[in-house]
Formats: structure tokens, sequence, C-alpha cells
């Protein structure tokens, strides 16, 4: 059930945790950091919460006002939740928040969203600023996002690219794997887990960009 607990504390603070502090809804935001989603994309992304416990935490957090839920025009015509301006000012602390946690230990099984490994990529990548252009489309989770690099720059957006020089299809713990290090792309490509097409050159300059950060 939606909750309305509040710390009763005058501290920001506590009164950001009155509006942000339920479990699992730094989550729900997390994923639309990088778009709008719909519920079945957020169930997805999050499936370790049922789904009253999602619709929950998004009625709340549109009661808040840290996002809001509108349909897209044809031919999608889909209902999709996106963040409001004032939710959208969360993301340099939810980016603050996993550089903190680096450290951590990573939970046994855990799982791993699209979005958390495409955050991972635009806040760790330092393309090489003398290379040439280069745009790829990746896929994962049966969504597709638009990764241009440009003059030492990566953009990155939900969405098809126009005229991709290359692609990239595969899960997102496949995806972390490549960019971290632990996982090869060329082997990845033989043994079927992920799928290639285009200039691989710009794949594995994409991958290569990828500065890992040390853990403490």
């Amino acid at each position: 059930m939606p909750t309305s607990r509040s710390y009763g504390d005058a501290c920001a603070i506590a009164r950001a945790l009155d509006v942000v502090g339920e479990r699992w809804a730094l989550l729900v935001v997390r994923e639309l950091l990088l778009g709008p989603q719909r519920f079945s994309d957020l169930r997805r992304a999050l499936p370790a919460a049922s789904s009253n416990l999602v619709a929950d935490r998004l009625r709340e957090l549109a009661g808040q006002g840290v996002i809001h839920r509108r349909k897209l025009p044809a031919p999608a015509s889909s209902w999709v939740y996106e963040l409001t301006e004032w939710g959208a000012g969360l993301e340099p602390i939810l980016l603050a928040l996993g550089g903190w946690a680096m450290g951590v230990p990573l939970p046994p099984a855990g799982t791993l969203s699209a979005t958390s490994v495409l955050l991972f990529l635009r806040g760790s990548a330092h393309p090489d600023a003398e290379a040439a252009p280069a745009t790829c489309r990746l896929e994962l989770d049966d969504r597709v996002w638009t990764v241009r690099t440009e003059a030492g720059e990566l953009h990155l957006q939900p969405g098809e690219p126009d005229r991709p020089d290359a692609s990239l299809r595969t899960d997102p713990a496949t995806l972390n794997a490549l960019l971290d290090g632990s996982a090869d792309l060329d082997a990845a490509a033989s043994a079927g887990i992920v799928v290639t097409a285009g200039d691989r050159s710009a794949l594995r300059r994409l991958i290569q960009a990828v500065a890992v950060p040390a853990s403490r």
C-alpha cells in the first residue's frame, strides 16, 4: 500500500527522505534518468519488486511531484512515466551516491538493469578526442539506445539512430562485463552472447573509452 510516513524532522535531509526515502523509490527514479519508461519496462528493470509495490512508489512519486505520467503520441500511444524538472534534479545526487558506493561489495547473483549499465557507460567513458565521430546502436532488454562519440564526448539517448556505424545486441550483464574488462568483445560474439553488425572497431573504441573507477 502507498505510505505517507514522515520523519517529522524539519531538517532538509529528512524532508528529502520523506519524498524519496521509501524502499525502491530511488531505484524507480534511477530507471527514469535516461528517459521515459512504461510500467512494464520498470517492472522488468526491478524484478525483485512486486507490481503492486512499483505501482505504489509511482503513485507516491507522482503525488510528490517527482514524476508524472503521459501518453506518447501515435503510433506508440502507450503511457509512460518520466521525471519532472524537479525530479530530474535528483540525477547528480543519485550519481554521487553510486560513486560513493563503488567500494561496497556486490550482492550475490544481483540483478543489473540496462539503465544502470548505460549510466556507468555515460559517466565513465572518455572517448579519444582525435577519433572520428561514431554512432552506435545498443540493444538491451529489447530496448534500443543511440550512443554517439564526438570530439571527446559521449552522448546517449533512447531510440533508434539514423545511420549507425555499428550495432551491438546483448544483455546488461554482458555489456557491463565488456565495459569493466572482464569479457572480450570477439570472444563474446563467438559465444553468441553478443550480436554485432557494422564496424566492430567502432564498438571496440566505445568499450575501450570506459575508464573503470578504482575501488577503495
